[in-house]
């Protein structure tokens, strides 16, 4: 393997399926599935889910508060943690749920040491209610928690193969990335992670990986070293 520690990001939109809403079960499983993959070659996995398949944040029409619907955010990506733990422990992989807010009663706090100590342990860490605090995405999010557990790499996987200069579901001319630096990245304002997340990285020198999560073994592949999807490095 390329990559002996992970942070797999995956976006509430990309666990809904073709309902975008909810939850599809269904795609947990197949989510999960690809995850044991590399779980049984030894890799260490942390995960960041998003929860805007549940709540997609601040709302004009509704006059919710920016913070507050940061918040209801935070519970969302609560939730999809929850399911997506349930689901991996049903095909036989040990996993730990934690939170940055404060909800004991489902997930162990955010603890640097304790999240490090699980994955040597060999369990699955999944990283829940983004940073703690509103104004940030869970795409800061999982940036910072792969830099504090010391990860080789964030894997953020989406529905299309890579970074592109424009929808490619709108653009069939659309010119794909297959490798770009992060400078370049945040010049061309491309919207697959927010420019916060991208400094992050840079600063920290933690390359990013995006790729279609959607196609079988192209997380194994990934983690590898195949050359699949867009690296976004120095």
């Amino acid at each position: 393997m390329k990559y002996k520690r992970v942070l797999l990001k995956l976006s509430g939109e990309a666990i809904s399926g073709k309902n975008k809403n909810g939850i599809d079960p269904d795609i947990l499983i197949k989510f999960s599935r690809e995850i044991k993959k590399i779980y049984d070659l030894g890799v260490e996995i942390a995960i960041v889910i998003g929860g805007g398949n549940i709540y997609r944040g601040f709302n004009s029409d509704y006059k919710i508060d920016r913070v507050q619907g940061d918040y209801m955010g935070m519970l969302a990506t609560i939730i999809n943690g929850l399911a997506l733990q349930n689901t991996l422990e049903n095909i036989g992989i040990a996993t730990r749920l934690q939170s940055a807010i404060n909800v004991n009663k489902v997930a162990e706090p955010f603890i640097k040491r304790k999240a490090i100590r699980h994955l040597d342990k060999k369990r699955i860490v999944i990283f829940s209610s983004g940073t703690g605090n509103p104004y940030f995405t869970t795409d800061s999010a999982a940036v910072l928690r792969a830099i504090e557990i010391e990860a080789d790499v964030i894997l953020k996987g989406t529905r299309v193969d890579g970074i592109y200069d424009d929808d490619p579901n709108k653009n069939s001319k659309a010119f794909k990335f297959e490798k770009i630096s992060f400078s370049d990245a945040i010049k061309k304002g491309l919207k697959i992670m927010d420019s916060t997340a991208f400094t992050l990285s840079q600063e920290n020198k933690l390359p990013i990986i995006v790729f279609d999560i959607n196609k079988e073994d192209n997380l194994l592949r990934v983690v590898k070293g195949d050359k699949i999807g867009t690296l976004v490095n120095l």
